[in-house]
């Protein structure tokens, strides 16, 4: 029995490695790839619609961002607050694979199809895309600061990722850290929406090709992938407007708001509705992409790791 318990730890262990490895590897990725268009979506949520130059017209508002950035901060200035991007994703998707392919495990059925009912699916991704979210939230204060620091002048700016942390735990207290968490776990429901669709398009996949859902084509899981993130993120977008905002807002800038709710009373009084999708189209330009190399990436890598690494076959009990 000893032996058994033993050889299924390691059997467990090896698959816990094998979700975060493939998870941190995507994530990483998909954040190298798309931080550009990042910067323009925080900026975008914070600070509005930038103001361009004549020749720049509203259909060509991205590219001319993108120029402008290039033009007043250079190259570094498109890839702000990649370093706690990547640092804040390297444990987000390594502990967010590895929590919910856990929560899967623990909550599918036991009628030898493994299937997960749509509620089970929704309370493995919302579990954990909680853990990660408390986890992680003060690198995500860190990457809204440095993204949108060249746009104030006469503040002092961060000198890098280690450094911003101790300065706003010095100035702004632990509370600092963790502005924006509320919206921030309010922005669970996103990923309540996008697994368990992502899950179920995956299933009608592999069923319309006769195959099974660990065979399906990198196509496939693009195709997934992709329009499970527009779906989420379409109905879940406002609360990263406020998220930013609230982020943003740090000790030597004005203090717009006083917490989400006013956030949210203050943002519709004086924008609309239409102020809670600021930057909606860049995000959608970041996202789908985003989560296409995301999720493509984990399960290629997670295949190639697993083929490498296969888990112990597990002993029968006499």
């Amino acid at each position: 029995m000893a032996a058994m318990t033993a050889e299924t730890h390691t059997a467990n262990s090896r698959g816990h490695l094998c979700n975060a490895g493939a998870g941190a590897a995507a994530g990483v990725i998909a954040a190298t790839f798309v931080c550009p268009l990042d910067v323009i979506k925080t900026r975008f949520q914070v600070h509005g619609l930038p103001t361009l130059s004549p020749g720049n017209v509203r259909g060509s508002l991205i590219i001319g961002s993108l120029e402008q950035i290039f033009l007043k901060e250079g190259l570094h200035g498109m890839y702000r607050g990649l370093s706690p991007t990547v640092l804040a994703l390297l444990p987000t998707w390594a502990v967010y694979f590895t929590a919910y392919e856990q929560l899967k495990s623990l909550l599918s059925t036991n009628d030898g199809s493994h299937q997960l009912s749509l509620g089970a699916n929704m309370a493995a991704a919302s579990a954990a895309g909680a853990t990660t979210t408390v986890l992680t939230n003060p690198l995500w204060v860190v990457k809204t600061r440095f993204q949108t620091q060249g746009m104030r002048p006469g503040v002092v700016p961060y000198t890098g990722t280690l450094a911003a942390l101790r300065r706003i735990t010095r100035e702004e207290g632990v509370r600092g850290l963790y502005s924006g968490l509320l919206p921030a776990l309010a922005g669970i429901s996103h990923v309540a929406i996008q697994f368990p669709t992502y899950e179920k398009i995956k299933v009608y996949l592999a069923e319309r090709d006769n195959t099974t859902v660990d065979s399906l084509t990198a196509g496939n899981v693009a195709l997934a992938s992709s329009v499970s993130k527009i779906i989420a993120s379409t109905l879940t977008y406002p609360h990263e407007v406020v998220r930013s905002r609230l982020q943003e807002q740090g000790f030597h800038s004005p203090k717009r708001y006083e917490g989400a709710v006013d956030c949210i009373k203050k943002v519709f009084r004086g924008e609309g509705v239409l102020g809670f999708y600021r930057g909606y189209a860049t995000n959608l330009l970041r996202t789908t992409p985003t989560a296409v190399i995301t999720f493509t990436s984990f399960e290629m890598i997670h295949r190639s790791l697993i083929s490498l690494f296969p888990p112990e076959p597990q002993p029968h009990a006499i």
